[in-house]
């Protein structure tokens, strides 16, 4: 009977997958009351791997199923006393096993109402004898992989209730120690908010010193550059002098005394523009110019410069007139000083070209300073505009300077709305600053040209100013060094001069002098020059009497408490010559007229 419910296996059959080494095998429960069949179930099984158990009876098998687990059972279906229905319904009445899967083995046709009382019992699955090898073990193979995922979803999910009850506390854990240390932070924060609101307090009175000494630095730089001017105008004045007394030939030592000053009266102007600068106080006055005025008259101040270093300089100007919407002064400060720098950094008898040409396409003017002096190095490109930046200390100790002329050429020159960039091939290649200016259209450009006949005229009238009537002059300062150079000069000029260094004394030498016009200067010990001018407006009418402030204090705020106090105009020390001859020539022309 055995040999006919196990027949062999057919050539080239493919063998069962083998139980992995690592799992542990799953109990399957043999039951038939035929040894020989039990034999052919085991032989079939035996492959699996799993670990098969048999039992000869359904008494046999519920005994074994109290003492085991299995993962499935299969179970004959007719068994003397109790048969394969019966043991399977009192199986699944135990709860534990009431989803153990229950394969019927049957050497019989069985009904339909069979097969179903069958399923209705537990079974999943029926398997006729003679039993086929493969489909047997291809059953149990799915039943019992799928007795496995079973128990692993059911390890796993013991594994996360325990999981979750763990989380469960160590959240409880974590939300005292949250609470705990929220406390803390609490009390923390409390004494870090009342440091921060001492910090804040400290920081109003930090900055509140800030603006104070901001405000001390300006103070010391109008001041020092008022008393730097001091001494620098009895300087002029005898350089002056010298100019005016001298046969008219070339004389190197005054040329050389006469740039040294300029030189330092221009530091100190840089200082000052630099602090108007930084402190947003620095504002332009916009007018329709010619192009060809600001880079001549920039040209005039570099002069000096080129002059002394003996280069090589020529001016290349478009053909046609361009017109800017600019400050004519500030523009020529912006190519002086970068005339003034090709100068300082070029070899004597060097070349220096300054090029003006109208770029159509930008809409803009390009003016190009080139030298072929020391040139920079290609780090040093992007800092050398940066305020107080030398390119080399040992150079600038010894050509002078301090490094802040480039800073004001970039500052006037984005305050036009321009850009200004430089180049250089390396050292010893020179270099080549370029200033881009949007370009003033062309509706304006007649007036522009009004306007500069005007100011060729005035300038011819300032020219014949020089064969004008003798005027009375009152010279008061001080600082008698000033006064008497100053008074020098005026005489030189043709004029009749008196001086007075107390300024308690003015009233009674206007008095007793009846000048047309008074050189005040304005920071006096005792009595300031405002209250001199207002009691000399007091007793004199306006046209009756010139008054001009010669002072070294010349930033705008201090021109316009000289104009409220009555000053006709506003000489910044050391005065030029040119504008004592304007001003006393016009003096002399009252005088005559009057």
């Amino acid at each position: 009977m055995a040999a006919s419910l196990n027949p062999p296996a057919t050539a080239g059959a493919s063998r069962p997958a083998a139980r992995a080494p690592n799992v542990e095998p799953a109990g399957i429960l043999l039951v038939d009351d035929q040894p020989g069949r039990l034999l052919t179930y085991r032989t079939i099984l035996e492959p699996l791997g799993e670990r098969l158990v048999q039992a000869g009876s359904g008494r046999e098998a519920l005994k074994l199923l109290m003492e085991d687990d299995f993962a499935l059972i299969l179970l004959d279906v007719n068994m003397p006393g109790m048969d394969g229905f019966e043991t399977a319904s009192l199986v699944h009445q135990h709860p534990r096993y009431e989803k153990t899967p229950i394969i019927f083995v049957t050497a019989v046709n069985v009904s339909d109402m069979d097969r179903l009382q069958g399923y209705q019992l537990g079974a999943v699955d029926y398997v006729m004898v003679p039993l086929i090898p493969e489909i047997l073990r291809g059953k149990v193979e799915v039943l019992v992989e799928l007795y496995r995922k079973r128990r692993e979803l059911q390890q796993l999910n013991a594994s996360l209730a325990a999981q979750n009850q763990a989380l469960q506390h160590e959240k409880a854990r974590e939300l005292e120690a949250l609470n705990e240390s929220l406390r803390v932070a609490n009390e923390a924060l409390a004494a870090r908010n009342e440091e921060l609101q001492n910090e804040v307090a400290e920081r109003v009175r930090a900055e509140t010193r800030l603006r104070d000494a901001d405000h001390r630095k300006d103070v010391f730089l109008a001041t020092l550059a008022h008393e730097l001017r001091n001494p620098l105008a009895p300087l002029q004045n005898a350089l002056n002098i010298r100019r005016l007394d001298g046969a008219g030939g070339a004389d190197p030592l005054q040329d050389t005394m006469e740039r040294q000053v300029a030189l330092l009266v221009r530091l100190i102007d840089d200082l000052l523009d630099i602090a108007r600068i930084t402190q947003d106080k620095l504002t332009l006055h916009h007018a329709d110019i010619r192009l060809a005025d600001a880079l001549r008259a920039a040209v005039e101040i570099a002069q000096p410069w080129l002059d002394a270093g003996h280069h090589r300089f020529e001016l290349s100007l478009p053909a046609q007139d361009v017109v800017l919407h600019a400050d004519l002064a500030r523009l020529a400060q912006v190519f002086a000083n970068l005339l003034n720098n090709a100068a300082k950094y070029s070899d004597p008898g060097s070349r220096i070209d300054l090029e003006a040409r109208l770029d159509e396409a930008a809409d803009e003017i390009v003016v190009s300073v080139r030298d072929t002096g020391i040139g920079l190095e290609g780090d040093q490109l992007e800092g050398v505009f940066d305020v107080f930046r030398q390119v080399d200390t040992a150079i600038e100790r010894s050509r002078g300077g301090l490094g802040i002329g480039l800073t004001l050429v970039q500052k006037i020159t984005r305050m036009h709305g321009g850009q200004v960039e430089v180049e250089s091939a390396g050292p010893g290649a020179g270099c080549t600053f370029r200033v881009r200016l949007p370009r003033r259209t062309g509706a304006q450009a007649a007036h522009s040209a009004v306007a500069t006949e005007t100011t060729n005229a005035a300038q011819a009238c300032a020219a014949s100013d020089a064969g004008a009537d003798p005027a009375r002059v009152l010279i008061v300062d001080d600082n008698r060094d000033a006064a008497d150079t100053l008074a020098m000069m005026v005489r030189l000029l043709g004029h009749e001069v008196a001086q007075v260094y107390d300024p308690a004394q003015v009233e009674g030498e206007v008095e007793r002098f009846a000048p047309d016009l008074v050189f005040l200067d304005v920071g006096m010990p005792g009595r300031s020059g405002y209250d001199v001018a207002r009691s000399l407006r007091d007793r004199h009418a306006v046209a009756a009497l010139g008054i001009v402030a010669v002072t070294g204090w010349g930033q705008p705020e201090d021109r316009e408490l000289t104009r409220e106090a009555g000053f006709d105009e506003h000489l910044t020390k050391p005065p030029q010559l040119e504008a004592i001859r304007r001003i006393c020539a016009g003096a002399g022309r009252r005088r005559a007229t009057a």
